[in-house]
């Protein structure tokens, strides 16, 4: 029986995503760093390589029979800080160690995985979208304005996040679809975006790693709009009319689409950070502006949680990526990628209804030090 996102645990999970972390395992070892991630990716390509080893590998980085690569499933890369992306290397000799020691599917995982997760399609209307997202931009802007949120250069954003990957699994010749089991994900940024913590089962040990360093040249990584920090943010337009000039001009070339790259960012940008009060709102009213956004009126997130939700399909993989929102506060939730259309995956195997990717952000806010849990996540 394949695994329903209506429920509260589509993947089988029983614990609460919130417990202390002293009272939660968390093993060695995306969606996506990111469902489209730099994480995600790199787990990937290693759960292919330790095919060899282990038998059992994750079909996205499997050869097709012409020989092209596949990679039908992952989204772009978790949005993560600056300095993070040149952990790549580390993290890849890390998840090695994972591997031999029993990775995400082999002996020894503690990250279980269950029946691929599906979920009901919802009905997709362009009519209205515009209006909902411009009450959706004032409902969040009075929201961050109440909160009245300010971080302090010695601060952390933290982001706690419940979230599941889908991915084809092969075990000698045979294939087939599973999703990873829910878990938390725990991410700490400074301000400045050269400081901050992760800690994701499957993606880093117990202790979590650093997101703090240099890139490979030696350099001090610049933050940009892949990889922001909070004062990046800060710094970004907050008319909607140029800010989207600016996700076009920086995302030009990239992804499967002008439009769908633009959707893409300001949905990573809306899960993955803090913006501002001000800019929230203009992302919103920017993602108005972007051809192809709709309306879906029932989706649910990563923690079981109903609501309408602002999407776009993307035309060439057949999945549509959806903005999660409470019907009643319009409070943004979560976001979720799910195949509408055709078939992806290695032979075909992710299917209309499949959830690719799920994620439910439980809790925003400014702390005072790394892996420092805020009491209102538990």
């Amino acid at each position: 029986m394949n695994a329903d996102l209506s429920r509260s645990h589509p993947a089988g999970r029983g614990d609460d995503p919130l417990l202390p972390l002293a009272e939660r395992e968390l093993p060695a070892g995306r969606h996506q760093f990111h469902k489209e991630r730099l994480m995600a990716q790199i787990r990937q390509d290693l759960r292919a390589d330790g095919a060899g080893e282990h038998g059992t590998a994750a079909a996205p980085a499997t050869a097709s029979a012409t020989g092209s690569a596949r990679r039908p499933f992952l989204r772009r890369a978790v949005l993560v800080p600056a300095s993070a992306f040149v952990l790549a290397g580390v993290l890849a000799a890390g998840f090695l160690v994972q591997v031999e020691g029993g990775g995400a599917d082999g002996p020894g995982s503690t990250i279980a995985t269950g029946p691929a997760m599906t979920t009901a399609i919802g009905a997709a209307n362009a009519q209205g979208t515009p209006q909902l997202l411009d009450r959706i931009s004032l409902a969040a802007a009075s929201t961050s304005a109440a909160a009245g949120t300010r971080v302090r250069p010695d601060q952390f954003v933290y982001i706690g996040s419940r979230t599941a990957t889908t991915y084809v699994r092969t075990v000698g010749e045979k294939s087939t679809l599973v999703s990873e089991e829910l878990h938390m994900r725990h991410q700490w940024n400074s301000p400045d975006g050269l400081k901050g913590w992760l800690i994701e089962p499957g993606n880093t040990g117990p202790e979590g790693i650093t997101l703090e360093g240099k890139d490979e040249r030696g350099r001090t990584p610049t933050p940009h709009l892949n990889a922001p920090s909070y004062d990046y943010l800060a710094g970004l337009p907050t008319d909607p009319d140029a800010l989207l000039r600016k996700i076009y001009e920086e995302t030009r070339g990239k992804g499967r689409g002008p439009d769908q790259e633009a959707f893409t960012t300001i949905g990573d940008l809306l899960r993955a950070s803090l913006p501002p009060a001000e800019l929230t709102a203009a992302l919103y009213r920017a993602a108005a502006r972007i051809p192809g956004v709709v309306t879906v009126d029932d989706a649910v997130d990563a923690a079981g949680r109903h609501g309408l939700a602002v999407a776009r399909l993307d035309e060439t993989s057949g999945q549509r990526e959806e903005w999660i929102f409470d019907r009643g506060t319009l409070a943004y939730l979560g976001e979720r990628t799910v195949q509408v259309q055709g078939v992806s995956g290695e032979g075909g195997l992710i299917r209309p209804g499949t959830v690719v990717s799920t994620t439910a952000v439980m809790t925003r806010a400014v702390v005072d030090r790394v892996k420092e849990i805020p009491a209102s996540a538990g």
